[in-house]
């Protein structure tokens, strides 16, 4: 693991207690040696404070992600607004804490992304039975996925994603029509519940309308109040 902060204290803190979770953690103070560590010996998974002088957090994802690197990357953040959180996945982030954060949240939120790239990772559940599609493809509401190559159309536009919006939109495409709760998506693509007071899942399924969207075209995430979220045409 590769970990990259500035702030001395919560360096050394993030090291310690990653260390004694059993993980194997490069510290680094920015983003210069973090991408040099990147380069030299690449991890399993790397952890990005966002405000860094010289290259911040956001600079080495980008860098990262233009190079191809696929590594997943768990952003830290003192950064509250959504716009804030956006930026961080648009750079290529896969997730996020917002800081003050809860060391097991940190611990939870690195299981879910290193059990997502292990080879032998489940796939997301199917609860109904799906259509028999060529060429690998899952299709429903436009959309058409190949999960092995994690392609995603909307019509004849190919879609930019993230792995964690691959992933959500995946689980939507597979349960087209049937309205999953919170919980249901905190489980089967973090693995975890963070609970009613999270705007995490929110911050996701508003980034992947914003690439789903098309001008006079129908929504197709739609938002069921208090419950959760259905991908339908309407």
């Amino acid at each position: 693991m590769l970990l990259a902060e500035d702030d001395r204290a919560i360096r050394h803190a993030l090291e310690r207690a990653l260390t004694l979770e059993g993980y194997q953690v490069t510290a680094v103070a920015d983003g210069v040696e973090a991408l040099a560590h990147a380069h030299k010996s690449p991890p399993d998974v790397l952890v990005l404070d966002v405000m860094m002088p010289g290259i911040d957090g956001l600079q080495v994802c980008r860098v990262l992600r233009a190079e191809g690197d696929r590594t997943p990357i768990l952003m830290l953040t003192a950064l509250v607004e959504t716009a804030d959180r956006i930026a961080g996945l648009d750079a290529g982030a896969d997730d996020y804490v917002v800081k003050p954060f809860d060391i097991e949240e940190v611990f939870a939120r690195l299981r879910a992304l290193l059990r997502r790239t292990s080879p032998d990772a489940p796939a997301p559940a199917v609860t109904r039975e799906e259509p028999q599609l060529p060429e690998r493809h899952i299709e429903a509401a436009g959309i058409r996925m190949d999960p092995q190559a994690r392609r995603a159309w909307r019509g004849g536009r190919e879609l930019e994603l993230t792995r964690t919006e691959f992933e959500l939109l995946e689980l939507l495409v597979r349960n087209a029509g049937i309205v999953l709760d919170h919980a249901t998506i905190y489980d089967r693509i973090w693995g975890y519940d963070f609970g009613p007071g999270s705007k995490n899942l929110a911050v996701y399924v508003g980034y992947l309308r914003r690439k789903l969207d098309e001008p006079g075209a129908p929504q197709l995430i739609h938002t069921v109040r208090g419950v959760g979220y259905v991908l339908r045409e309407d």
